[in-house]
């Protein structure tokens, strides 16, 4: 389940991270992204503490949102040692979502 953490600012997160980061950019109208939002907590219970999943209100950090040339929901960035390795776009089933993460991780 995510956690609720305050941060200086998203890149000072993302670079002193000690986990992979998977950033969800969402938006409370958006349908799939509510859909993500369980498939997220169920991949998040698998990983545990080996991962790190953040979600950015994209209305509320449109600012984020742009640098991340984000422009379609739920769009999801996978981020390793401060860099990003994966990107998604769209809803992915939760094995599928599991086993790309694992994947980028490993890399």
């Amino acid at each position: 389940m995510a956690q609720t953490q305050k941060f200086r600012s998203f890149d000072d997160m993302i670079a002193n991270a000690t986990v992979p980061v998977l950033v969800d950019f969402y938006a409370s109208w958006c349908g799939p992204c509510r859909m993500m939002a369980g498939i997220l907590n169920a991949v998040k219970a698998q990983i545990g503490d080996d991962l790190m999943v953040v979600k950015i209100d994209t209305e509320k950090y449109e600012q984020i949102a742009a640098k991340w040339q984000v422009y379609a929901l739920p769009t999801l960035i996978l981020f390793k040692d401060g860099q990003p390795v994966d990107r998604i776009e769209g809803v992915l089933e939760p094995q599928a979502l599991l086993a790309r993460i694992q994947q980028k991780v490993a890399a």
